[in-house]
């Protein structure tokens, strides 16, 4: 038996061979987030028609747009402030309590702030996005936890009580990841595909197909371009298809959880569970 149980059980012939969920990432993610998880299929079922009935009376009415198959989980930590936020489709947005995400976009004087997000974008836990000018991020991009993105210095340099201050648009162009706690400054566009490591702080243009890293973050080195890319779009371009082969592994990893098992696991947790 190894360390992850379900690594042992068979998975079923329609997941081995979908396109979308690959076997070795479905097991991944059995050993990663699934382990101790004892909720039952009907539970899991019922808390996603939670979270999207909350996106849809509380999120979708505060943004210009949200593309089919977009995901947002416990999106009552999702905040959101300022008219001209867009989502795309298939875009996932990860929130938590102690580390919500906030999008928001500010109006004064002659500014206002856009912020489009594109399709198949990952947004993990604590990133912020402000926008007085225009925030644009492309296709398939990643956002790690924490992250930071702006397109102004909200003050003056020299007169403090000035908002805003200078602003220039920033542009993440397609398949672009941004580190862990890395910031992203005004004015920056950042080509397709590199990668921006945790922690630096991008002050100018970061050129396509390279890591960068640092402050100021600069490249490092190329990617190599005989390798091939798999984009996030690629995964989850066809969503019915994604929803469906989703839905049969949940029915897969959950088929031995019980009702039992969950309430027990709440109030008298075991070592096991």
């Amino acid at each position: 038996m190894s360390e992850h149980p379900f690594r042992d059980l068979p998975m079923p012939p329609h997941l081995q061979q979908g396109d979308y969920l690959r076997k070795s990432a479905a097991y991944e993610c059995v050993g990663v987030t699934m382990r101790d998880d004892q909720r039952t299929y009907r539970l899991k079922v019922l808390q996603g028609k939670l979270e999207a009935a909350w996106v849809h009376h509380f999120v979708k009415p505060q943004l210009e747009s949200l593309g089919h198959h977009s995901m947002i989980m416990k999106p009552w930590n999702l905040k959101l402030h300022g008219r001209g936020i867009a989502l795309g489709t298939s875009v996932h947005v990860i929130t938590a309590a102690d580390r919500t995400v906030r999008l928001t976009t500010w109006a004064m004087n002659d500014h206002q702030g856009h912020i489009d997000i594109a399709d198949a974008v990952l947004i993990c836990p604590g990133v912020r996005i402000d926008s007085a000018c225009r925030v644009s991020i492309g296709e398939s991009t990643m956002l790690a936890a924490g992250a930071y993105i702006t397109d102004a210095d909200w003050h003056d340099v020299y007169d403090r009580t000035q908002p805003i201050g200078q602003t220039a648009p920033v542009v993440l162009e397609r398949n672009v990841w941004i580190g862990d706690g890395a910031i992203v400054c005004k004015g920056v566009r950042i080509g397709e595909n590199s990668v921006i490591g945790a922690g630096s702080v991008v002050t100018k243009d970061i050129p396509a197909n390279v890591i960068a890293a640092g402050n100021p973050a600069k490249p490092i080195k190329p990617l190599d371009p005989n390798l091939p890319l798999t984009t996030r779009q690629d995964m989850l371009g066809d969503g019915i298809a994604v929803a469906k082969q989703m839905d049969a592994l949940e029915r897969w990893l959950r088929q031995d959880n019980t009702w039992w098992r969950w309430f027990r696991s709440k109030i008298a947790p075991r070592r096991e569970d």
